[in-house]
């Protein structure tokens, strides 16, 4: 640890850092001295990537930022004041120490503290704890899957839940087992520091990275560089809000990576002479995507050479922490700062972190080849990867909860069948890689024994629902309860697909099931009827969208209802699901379907005065 006197490191600062510091300390009350500046990173021994008597800003940016807010005469949030208090997130450890011992649940901003370890207090849904994991690319070992049902069995509810960042999370979590969930996946190699609040969440790529026949280079290497950057830098945590990034090797399956805040997307160049040494592939940078807000990333103009990457994605976040809104948590994401700056602005800055030899190059989209097509079956069912021979088989798991019998059963499948190697993806369903063909009709039947499914043309392929009320302070409605009802009637009345259909149910405007991109999307609300004893009564209910996309067909969806009680929206899907299958033309899509069509022509297809309540928007 460092223990110069405050006196000998001031010595290191102008006259100008010694005033502005000495000012905020003594002005703004936030009882933080510069002498504890230095020890933040000894306390997890993380790694500092500045000298120890470099500027405390110069270190943590995101207390500089909170400085110079405090001096326009600006209020922080309390999150935000919170942060500054404790001197750094990741130093709430020992408040959950105590919390623990005396089986205590948070109070006030400790709610929001205690995220910074992955821990979420989730009343008044749950009276427990909600612990989100940090799987870097959603790639686990088998015994770190079997290690985690234990985890669930004896401190959580006994199940899992696949999130829609490829990643993992436990729930019904007593106060007094919260450390023995941490201290049982750290030693797993799951370290879940900043998996929630003002963090970068999991780092995602594509789900079939290494093994995909089809893609450019392979990003799970990239992803888990990125992650362990994360992890052992300090000034990565304490953003202005949440942020995401992701990884797209240009494979058939995506990872999506146009709804996150910084999306690396490969391609190859089409004259590689005219370029850096010749390089061949790059990722192209698009910044700002947050489908909650209705915005996709958007194409920066640059191209970055993979070795690049992880300094490029730490400069940006730099350049957010510096310039995010600390005053307005609801303009504070990534998007907020680049329509105030715009791209240009937010790029000078972001350079000014890059280290040296490190540049953003200018790259025009039309030298680069078109992206080789998804597949959006690719995440389901059998496929044959490019070591020949291999496959890797996409598993269904509905609305994306696993119990543990499930996940013990998954994780033998992997050693039996393959490499003991379990891909989570961000459609909250997971792959099993590396069986050999001959036993491809063995592990359907061990799939299937689990309950659980393989086949691509079930509409339980495409769905998607987030927490929902069951777990979520936030949410409207029991969204997984719903979806599921939602598949097994469509099950009953139309069979199977020849097509995908993704169908995506969300509890509230967070968007975490990202209903705006779903070929059919839901976000739940609350709708007032009359009882039967002539009250009125408000249930719960949905918003309808349709023929939102992703990638080359990536678009926000058309609202097309509102107040949808919920015991109607199994029959509603059920009419939106057959409008497409009548009225579509031959290898239509949704999103095709409903461009070619009045919102006013969808609605008479569906017929909706035959239901309870509803709101048909009547625009064209």
């Amino acid at each position: 640890m460092y223990s110069e006197s405050r006196g000998d490191r001031l010595s290191d600062f102008s006259d100008e850092q010694k005033n502005y510091l000495q000012g905020f300390a003594a002005g703004s009350g936030i009882g933080l001295s510069l002498a504890q500046l230095p020890t933040w990173a000894a306390t997890l021994d993380i790694v500092q990537t500045k000298k120890p008597h470099d500027a405390g800003e110069d270190r943590d940016p995101n207390l500089a930022a909170q400085s110079r807010h405090l001096a326009e005469g600006k209020k922080l949030p309390a999150e935000e004041t919170a942060k500054r208090d404790i001197g750094h997130g990741l130093d709430v450890w020992n408040r959950m120490l105590e919390h623990a011992k005396d089986a205590r649940f948070p109070k006030g901003t400790d709610v929001f503290l205690f995220k910074f370890q992955g821990m979420f207090y989730v009343a008044p849904a749950q009276d427990s704890f909600m612990c989100r994991l940090r799987i870097a690319g959603g790639v686990m070992s088998s015994h770190q899957l079997r290690g985690v049902a234990q985890i669930a069995d004896e401190f959580a509810g006994g199940y899992a839940d696949i999130t829609t960042r490829a990643n993992l999370q436990l729930r019904e979590i007593k106060p007094q087992h919260t450390i023995d969930v941490l201290m049982g996946l750290h030693d797993l190699g799951i370290i879940n520091r900043g998996s929630g609040a003002d963090n970068i969440r999991n780092v995602t790529s594509s789900p079939t990275a290494g093994i995909d026949p089809q893609e450019l280079i392979d990003t799970l290497p990239l992803a888990r560089k990125l992650h362990h950057h994360i992890l052992n830098h300090r000034d990565m945590y304490g953003l202005p809000r949440k942020f995401n990034i992701a990884f797209d090797g240009a494979g058939r399956v995506s990872a999506l990576e146009d709804t996150n805040d910084i999306g690396f997307t490969a391609m190859k160049i089409r004259d590689p002479a005219d370029f850096i040494s010749g390089e061949q592939i790059v990722f192209r940078l698009t910044l700002g995507g947050i489908t909650g807000h209705k915005d996709f990333a958007r194409d920066t103009g640059y191209a970055i050479l993979p070795k690049d990457t992880i300094a490029v994605s730490h400069a940006i976040v730099r350049a957010f922490a510096e310039h995010g809104d600390r005053t307005d948590r609801r303009k504070a994401r990534l998007k907020y700062v680049l329509d105030r700056t715009g791209f240009d602005g937010f790029i000078r800055e972001a350079e000014k972190h890059l280290p040296t030899g490190v540049k953003l190059h200018s790259l025009a989209v039309d030298r680069c080849e078109v992206r080789p097509a998804f597949d959006k079956l690719g995440h389901v069912g059998f496929h044959p990867q490019k070591q020949p021979g291999l496959n890797y088989v996409g598993v269904v798991v509905p609305v994306g909860r696993l119990t543990t019998e499930q996940m013990r059963g998954i994780a033998k499948i992997a050693d039996q069948f393959g490499s003991g190697t379990i891909r989570l993806t961000v459609w909250q369903n997971l792959l099993i890689s590396d069986i050999a063909d001959a036993e491809a009709d063995r592990v359907r039947e061990e799939i299937e024994a689990l309950g659980l499914h393989h086949r691509a043309t079930s509409f339980r392929a495409g769905l998607v629902a987030c927490t929902g009320a069951a777990g979520c302070k936030f949410a409207n409605a029991h969204t997984k309860i719903h979806a599921m009802e939602v598949a097994e009637h469509l099950e009953r009345s139309i069979g199977e697909l020849d097509v995908p259909i993704n169908i995506h149910l969300t509890g509230c405007h967070h968007s975490c099931a990202q209903h705006y991109i779903g070929d059919i999307g839901l976000i739940a609300t609350k709708v007032q009827v009359t009882n039967t004893a002539g009250e009125d009564d408000m249930v719960e209910g949905y918003h309808v969208f349709i023929g939102g996309g992703y990638g080359d067909d990536k678009a926000i969806g058309r609202e097309l209802l509102r107040n949808v009680v919920a015991v109607d929206v199994p029959r509603y899907v059920e009419r939106l699901v057959r409008a497409y299958l009548t009225h579509r033309h031959s290898g239509e899509g949704v999103r095709g379907f409903v461009l070619r069509h009045t919102t006013k022509a969808i609605l008479e297809f569906i017929d909706t005065d035959t239901f309870s309540t509803s709101t048909p928007l009547s625009a064209s």
